[in-house]
């Protein structure tokens, strides 16, 4: 009882007040502005009509119904909504309180686990990351070997049901740790440290093979009684995954976690995604030949040896661009790091200053995400079908000072106040009061 009066009691004191947008009832036309397709070129003074949530006609000198709302967005900017590919968000509220975490289960397989499913909608966190252009995120478990199933959420909506964009995305794996301490204060020596890791894999091993025969038992037709049996649910959560090949991401920093997870998915002919990426720029060609893309985190860190150079991470996208892997960006997951989802364009703007054009900075962010999860035929672009999921701003995209006035998610206008704006504007009227500002 007192557990659910703390849960109670941190969900109260944590969650934002601010009201879904309304569905579109009727159509907007947004006259004369510079339209970032992503897709194709950059159009400027062109028109976008948009109705029933999706974009239904992008020209010139659109003409509009009689009843037809037109806002004129003469030297503004329509750009995508950004996506961010891997979070916690709506999973974890507060680290340090744990009746605020449900990004992790007991257990190291948990592949029936849902990330939808305990998606907090009225997280406090998701204001601060929808007013930054980030209108899509992909809600991640975090924990264990096979931590359980993504989900792609919409920063909008009264419960997890109208939050969904789309579900499942993809299974999550954290790929074992293959780095062998050798220091003589190491607890494990190296045979026990490499019997530890091949003894994960053969766990591996074994469940893509139990999953493969449990799919061809209940696809029987014909059965005795006996035969029968109940239905295991890690098991039925597998079977898209290592039987009919949708999407697995695997986590993976290190070039030997990287190699070894691309030639696991070779050998079992399943679907993969590296996340992490780390050392991906070190490997490029194996990427390429096994068509596996990469979820690239850490843009804006530290190498990893001391012998890289310093701006290694920085310029990782542009070299993966270079050498052909498909890619995208992503900030670090994990808490603390739900806070900052908001700088994923920040990400997109440290590797355009190291060699990656602004346009695939923007595409990396945007499009090139979706193609990765699975999603490109609704968003990531400005395209005629797609859904009217977009900002608008003063400036164009991934400057530092963009800041979106309008945002749109299938065409439901969204509230773009959070607690930062809220405090901002109290403490400036503060010292206006003093005399301090104008």
């Amino acid at each position: 009882m007192k557990r659910i009066l703390i849960l109670f009691l941190v969900s109260i004191c944590f969650s934002n007040d601010q009201i879904p947008g309304l569905e579109q009832k009727r159509p907007i036309l947004l006259r004369g502005g510079t339209l970032h397709t992503v897709s194709g070129d950059v159009l400027e003074g062109y028109d976008l009509l948009f109705s029933d949530g999706k974009i239904v006609t992008i020209g010139e000198s659109i003409q509009p119904s009689p009843d037809t709302d037109v806002y004129d967005i003469h030297k503004k900017h329509v750009v995508p909504g950004y996506i961010a590919p891997l979070t916690q968000i709506g999973l974890v509220e507060i680290g340090a309180v744990k009746q605020t975490r449900d990004y992790s289960e007991v257990g190291d397989i948990n592949p029936n686990v849902r990330a939808n499913v305990s998606y907090n909608p009225d997280s406090e966190l998701i204001p601060v990351t929808r007013s930054n252009g980030i209108l899509i995120a992909n809600s991640v478990p975090l924990s264990g070997l096979i931590a359980g199933q993504s989900s792609c959420m919409m920063m909008d909506g009264w419960t997890w049901e109208d939050a969904t964009l789309n579900h499942p995305t993809a299974l999550h794996m954290n790929w074992p740790d293959m780095r062998l301490n050798f220091r003589k204060t190491a607890k494990k020596k190296e045979k026990q440290q490499r019997e530890a890791y091949q003894k994960i894999l053969r766990e591996i091993d074994h469940l893509i093979r139990d999953t493969r025969a449990y799919q061809i038992r209940t696809t029987q037709k014909e059965r005795k009684a006996e035969q029968k049996q109940n239905t295991d649910l890690r098991l039925s959560a597998l079977v898209p995954y290592f039987v009919e090949q949708q999407l697995i991401i695997v986590r993976a920093d290190d070039v030997k976690q990287i190699e070894a997870a691309v030639l696991w998915a070779n050998k079992y002919d399943l679907k993969i995604t590296i996340s992490g990426g780390r050392d991906a720029w070190r490997i490029p060609a194996l990427l390429v030949k096994h068509n596996v893309p990469v979820i690239l985190q850490h843009v804006q860190t530290t190498p990893r040896r001391r012998f890289e150079p310093v701006h290694i991470p920085y310029r990782t996208p542009a070299v993966l661009m270079q050498e052909g892997v498909k890619f995208c960006l992503s900030t670090d997951q994990g808490y603390p790091f739900n806070g900052h989802v908001r700088t994923l364009p920040n990400e997109a703007m440290r590797a355009a200053a190291w060699g990656l054009s602004k346009v695939e900075a923007l595409r990396a962010i945007t499009l090139s995400t979706a193609e990765i999860l699975g999603v490109d035929k609704r968003v990531g672009s400005l395209e005629p079908g797609k859904d009217a999921t977009f900002f608008i701003t003063n400036d164009p995209p991934l400057h530092i000072k963009t800041n979106p006035i309008k945002a749109y998610i299938m065409g439901r206008e969204v509230d773009l106040g959070d607690r930062q704006k809220m405090l901002y504007e109290k403490y400036r009227e503060k010292y206006r009061r003093q005399g301090k500002l104008e």
